[in-house]
Formats: C-alpha cells, structure tokens, sequence
C-alpha cells in the first residue's frame, strides 16, 4: 500500500505542514501611543522571522519593533515627530529628509507598517510633494501619505544569506518556521503506488493528465479542469 500523496497530507495542516503560531508573540507594527522617548530593553528572536526584534518600554507601555542595524541595548529611540534622524527613531515620513533610508512603511496612517520590514531591506525617501515618494527594495517609485509613519536605518539582519546552511535539514526547518513546503519530489519520478503520474518505462504523465475541478486532494493532479478551446 501506498503513501498518501503529499497533497493530501497538507491539505489537512497537521503536523509539519502546520504553522507554529504558537511561537509566535507579536506583529511588531508601529504603537499607537504618544509622541515620546523609549528604552531598548533586549533583543529578541521570534519563529519564522529572520530579523532580531527589539523589546522597548514607552515609560509603562513595552513594545516590539523591528529592530534596525546598529541598535544597541540601553540605546534612546524617539516615536513621533521632532526627533533626531538616528536609526530606530519613528516619525511620519513627511518629516524626514529626502534621501533616508527608512523601513517598516505604513501604507495606510495608522496601520503599523507593510513595507520594507524584511531582513537587511530598506526604502529611500525621494520627494516630498502632497505625497511623499519612497524608492521601494524592489526598485519602484511608491507615494504615501505624508503621515505615515516610518521608522528610521536598515532593517538588521541582512547578512543571512551569506552564511551557507551546509545540509539539507536545516534548509528543512527553516521552511517549517515560516510554514512553506520543502521540496518534493515529481510525480513522474514516482511508483505507480504512491502517485497516479508514477510508473512507465520513462518519466511520462500518461493517460491521467487531467483531472475534474471537484476531485478530492489525492487525485488532484496534472491538469486542474482543462477547457476546451472554442472555435471562432
């Protein structure tokens, strides 16, 4: 007897499909609290997030941001207009200068941030005009709300990628942190038993290339609901 397809199996989101949200402890998105200063607690690692968080105390509030290159413990971070342009000061992106690198962007006033909060990623402010023009990481020009609020520096953390993972299983585990599907072997590389593309003298789909939109996950596979071509 054969094994469950992997479709099948990840379609119910057990196990090592599902994501460990219970690791999980905080969005990390711009507090709405008032203009004011905050210590730098620590900094702390979250599952399935590259970048290191920093734990802040707004006085009795304590918040996790994001934390920037060259943030250190004991440092002072500024939340509002009027501070100083150091990185992790927050203030509306209208009131920085042109040409700073700036991360987690708010793309809305008031939504905590959407933009430019992956590891070593960062956007540049490039005018100010009724709305304030970012340089994205992905090389378009986007316009925001003056009011936006966006934090100062260099999301922290850029250099992950340098350091090889050296074995697959690490490469394994880290996927599972961030709840994606390691790699898998083809269909047709497959038995006849554990898949319906496996089997054959050579690597072919065969006979079951299409399938109906309504199947069930295990014989979901090849072609989802192929159309016929309507003749004009």
């Amino acid at each position: 007897m054969g094994k469950r397809l992997i479709t099948q199996r990840r379609g119910r989101g057990f196990g090592r499909y599902r994501s460990p949200r219970h690791l999980r402890f905080t969005d990390a998105t711009h507090p709405r609290i008032k203009p004011g200063s905050g210590t730098v607690m620590g900094l702390v690692h979250e599952a399935g997030r590259i970048a290191p968080l920093a734990k802040i105390e707004f006085g009795k509030v304590k918040q996790f941001m994001i934390a920037p290159d060259g943030l250190m413990v004991g440092q002072q971070v500024t939340f509002g207009a009027g501070g100083e342009i150091v990185a992790g000061n927050t203030m509306p992106v209208g009131t920085i200068p042109e040409g700073t690198i700036v991360y987690n962007i708010e793309s809305q006033p008031g939504d905590g941030g959407k933009f430019a909060r992956t590891a070593g990623t960062a956007a540049t402010i490039v005018s100010h005009a009724k709305r304030t023009t970012l340089l994205m990481p992905s090389g378009k020009f986007k316009e925001v709300d003056k009011k936006c609020l966006a934090t100062v520096g260099l999301v922290s953390g850029g250099g992950h990628k340098e350091k090889p993972l050296a074995k697959s299983g690490k490469k394994f585990h880290a996927y599972h942190g961030k709840a994606k599907a390691y790699f898998k072997v083809k269909g047709v590389a497959m038995n006849p038993v554990n898949h319906p593309h496996g089997g054959g003298g050579h690597p072919h789909v065969g006979t079951q290339s299409s399938v109906g939109r309504n199947t069930p996950p295990g014989r979901k596979v090849g072609r989802l609901a192929p159309q016929r071509k309507k003749k004009v």
